[in-house]
């Protein structure tokens, strides 16, 4: 151990920018939950929809048959509106679940949150370090791939091939049409890097407070994310889905792991619903977190018992299809899949390699009451991305299995736009290469979208 300390304050001494650290914006910070008891005194009413929800959104809901409900109806204003005139700021909150999330600058107050008789539960789900790292951008390196002729995919041909894609594509099935919202924890650089400049995007919104109203300056993840569907560059790098259009939303904070980024996660998943997303892909999982006491069990995977899957299991309901990434826990002590990939109704996604072996990696299921997990595979063993330099790179992890899939998933859609969502998930497990003995390590396997599209239409 005094070794490994040694070895550590060496390269901190050695690289200052390692150990740059700033204070924590807006100061020491307490995030709760807090449960409402219902929706009494809103200003809104599920005769008229159009009035919270999207022309867009109530289309696809149509479509489908679906029908708001009292989930759908925002917060109650007038339980808002009392405790933030009794000091108690709101920051936040998720309709589907009646929670609202308040800041506070000293933990001592929550007390006072459970005395409003419309309070039914407190929880402490943020307290901010005194510092945190800061963030880098990195800058723009020339990205040096070569032009691969006679494939148009380029570096990206093994991904989509695998997923048997590419004929869906050369049907005219290119995602035309669909919008698919990405939640992840950044875009660096998307809005200057060459590769992107062809992509659609038509909003982006965060949703970790504190707020930041410029989402390309963090963390590269969502960018290696969205590159997966949206990318083209012909004969270098070709995505899953480069016709649909993309709404980028943040809801992980990269510094800090906390059961905030519950409640972050669903007001953007409410949020994508509210604008008619059609496709959501979520990159992220969570299992362990920075206060150990409120580490998620294996007892919680049903579906139901953590905040982030309840809101996961009910997209479908709202006429979205979410794809997530079954995380990166398969050679860990957790081994398991990772919330929100527990969910009812989504597809949750493992990786395997070029040649269809599962990763080492690669989170394995069942869900605790018994449903196969994960759904489906994809390419997630050195998968080809765009970073946030701008280069043409390959990375490993269930994060870009899942992205792979999301696009062909709308693709899909498009080409059976008569189909619901769950009609949808059904037929991308049912094209599955191991959809007649699914297992909890391969799911239903590897889908095949062509296959997917002939037994729907």
């Amino acid at each position: 151990m005094r070794k490994i300390l040694y070895i550590l304050v060496l390269l901190l001494l050695c690289n200052p920018a390692r150990a740059q650290k700033i204070a924590f914006p807006g100061g020491k910070t307490y995030l709760f939950r807090v449960q409402l008891r219902d929706k009494k005194g809103t200003k809104y009413s599920l005769k008229h929809p159009e009035k919270f929800l999207s022309e867009r959104s109530l289309r696809r809901r149509e479509r489908q048959g679906l029908k708001t409900d009292s989930t759908d109806l925002p917060l109650s204003q007038k339980y808002l509106d009392e405790l933030n005139a009794a000091g108690f700021e709101v920051v936040g909150g998720s309709k589907w679940n009646n929670t609202a999330l308040v800041k506070l600058t000293d933990s001592l107050n929550a007390g006072g949150l459970a005395a409003f008789p419309f309070v039914t539960g407190v929880r402490c789900v943020f307290h901010s370090p005194d510092s945190i790292s800061r963030q880098r951008v990195f800058p723009l390196k020339s990205d040096t791939t070569e032009a691969i002729p006679g494939k148009p995919y380029g570096k990206a041909t093994r991904q989509i091939e695998q997923l048997n894609g590419r004929k869906l594509h050369e049907a005219g099935f290119r995602g035309k049409g669909m919008l698919i919202g990405v939640i992840d924890g950044g875009y660096m650089n998307v809005d200057i890097i060459p590769a992107f400049k062809d992509v659609v995007i038509v909003s982006t919104h965060d949703f970790v407070y504190p707020y930041k109203s410029d989402i390309y300056h963090l963390l590269d993840h969502g960018t290696m994310v969205l590159s997966c569907m949206a990318v083209v560059d012909s004969f270098r790098y070709v995505g899953t889905a480069p016709e649909a259009h993309y709404m980028l939303l943040r809801s992980e904070y990269g510094p800090t792991e906390s059961l905030s980024e519950e409640d972050s996660w669903a007001m953007a998943a409410e949020y994508a619903d509210c604008e008619g997303v059609d496709v959501i892909n979520s990159s992220l999982g969570y299992a362990q977190f920075d206060d150990k006491s409120t580490n998620f069990r294996y007892s919680e995977l049903d579906g139901k018992s953590t905040l982030i899957s309840r809101t996961a299991s009910m997209l479908a309901d709202k006429g979205m299809i979410l794809v997530c990434s079954a995380g990166n826990s398969g050679d860990e002590p957790w081994k398991k899949i990772t919330p929100p990939g527990d969910a009812e109704n989504v597809l949750t996604v493992g990786a395997v390699n070029a040649k269809g072996v599962n990763t080492n990696f690669s989170s394995l299921g069942p869900s605790q009451d018994g449903r196969v997990k994960p759904d489906v595979m994809a390419l997630g063993g050195t998968a080809r991305v765009f970073n946030g330099r701008g280069v043409n790179s390959t990375a490993n992890g269930t994060s870009f299995a899942s992205p792979i899939c999301c696009g062909m998933v709308a693709c899909l859609w498009q080409a059976l736009p008569g189909k619901t969502a769950r009609e949808i998930i059904g037929l991308v497990g049912a094209s599955g290469d191991r959809a007649s003995i699914p297992d909890n390590v391969f799911g239903y396997g590897i889908p095949d979208f062509w296959k997917a599209y002939q037994m729907g239409k």
